[in-house]
């Protein structure tokens, strides 16, 4: 009894204690509701240059966010042409040929990106001075543009005029291309052209003719500023020197070949296969139909048909000798004679239908 009095006494304790705990936490306040935001409020500059994706005080490049993904999510997607890949890693391999032929030289040719851009984007970035020529495609009558920087035009003049090898190209800016600089840049852009056509062959006849060169990027305006190109970028390398080279087509220049240059590879053609045609045809010519030799067709009442038993004879309204028809379902095929062939009736073909009557039918 005693052991049972000690423990019912710590019961009451804890019973107590947890009464008094539960008392003071239903005495503590509620946390007070936050305020409703105020629809008024000004964003400060901080908050607006984090909208705007600019980053505040910091030298590096801040990520693409708020403003700046609206307006790239605003830009035109320009679908992806397979084919003229395939024609500049072509052309690649021509101008490594060609252009080491008319250097006499070690040259290596290798992309750098293809990349589809705006024209007046482009004129906008080309960087000067640099030569800019204008070709003419005649097949699909529109232009094309050659760009040669000025590393290039230098290194070209350089190796062409003899200078020696393993030293860079001496460079002097500030003062217009003389004429003979212009005239060599106008070879290598011919010889350039000429890969590209070359390129293209496989693919369509097509001919890439120089129009016109020029310094001033305003002067070689070829398409709209808004409309859509193509920018192939080549990096020309002869041992110490080199440069860029950049060829821009329009698409609305490649719109001709369009359809070609979405193929996966060459030769493709979209929605046929010979082989299957070749294939189904045989195969339907062996093919197994039935001929119905039509009589007499009558139109009956359905009663009529209800009522006949086995013995009532149909009369057909055809005289002896009259011809028949030959049928494959509903479409009628042949006209003939009808007759005995030993023990076996025969049709003898007279006619064939022709494809606008058996239309009719």
């Amino acid at each position: 009894m005693s052991g049972q009095g000690e423990n019912g006494g710590e019961d009451d304790d804890l019973a107590a204690a947890w009464g008094a705990a539960l008392e003071e936490e239903g005495a503590q306040p509620e946390p007070e509701a936050a305020p409703p935001p105020d629809a008024t409020r000004v964003l400060n500059q901080a908050e607006i240059d984090s909208l705007l994706g600019f980053e505040g005080g910091g030298g590096g490049a801040a990520e693409e966010s708020g403003i700046q993904k609206i307006i790239s999510s605003g830009l035109v997607s320009y679908e992806r042409l397979p084919m003229l890949e395939i024609v500049f890693d072509r052309l690649v391999r021509l101008m490594s040929t060609t252009l080491r032929n008319f250097t006499s030289d070690n040259v290596e040719v290798s992309i750098d990106g293809i990349v589809s851009l705006r024209f007046a984007d482009y004129l906008n970035s080309i960087p000067l001075p640099a030569m800019l020529g204008v070709a003419h495609v005649k097949q699909w009558d529109n232009y094309g543009l050659v760009v040669v920087d000025s590393a290039l035009i230098y290194s070209v003049v350089d190796v062409l005029l003899g200078g020696r090898r393993g030293t860079a190209a001496m460079r002097i800016e500030g003062r217009p291309y003389t004429t003979i600089e212009r005239t060599l840049v106008e070879r290598l852009i011919g010889v350039v052209l000429e890969d590209v056509t070359s390129a293209f062959e496989p693919l369509c006849p097509v001919k890439f003719e120089f129009d016109r060169l020029e310094v001033n990027p305003r002067f070689a305006a070829i398409s709209r500023p808004s409309n859509a190109c193509v920018l192939v970028r080549l990096r020309v390398d002869m041992e110490d020197r080199g440069g860029k080279l950049e060829l821009l087509l329009p698409y609305a220049t490649l719109e001709p070949v369009r359809e070609l240059l979405l193929q996966q590879f060459m030769g493709e053609k979209f929605g046929r296969d010979s082989i299957w045609e070749t294939h189904l045809a045989e195969e339907l010519r062996s093919t197994e139909i039935a001929l119905d030799v039509v009589l007499d067709e009558q139109l009956l009442p359905l009663s009529t048909v209800l009522d006949l038993k086995v013995g009532d004879r149909i009369s057909l309204g055809v005289a002896p000798g009259a011809p028949v028809r030959l049928r494959c379902g509903d479409i009628p095929m042949f006209e003939g004679e009808l007759g005995r062939q030993e023990q076996r009736l025969a049709v003898r073909i007279a006619r064939e239908f022709g494809r606008a009557r058996r239309m009719e039918a």
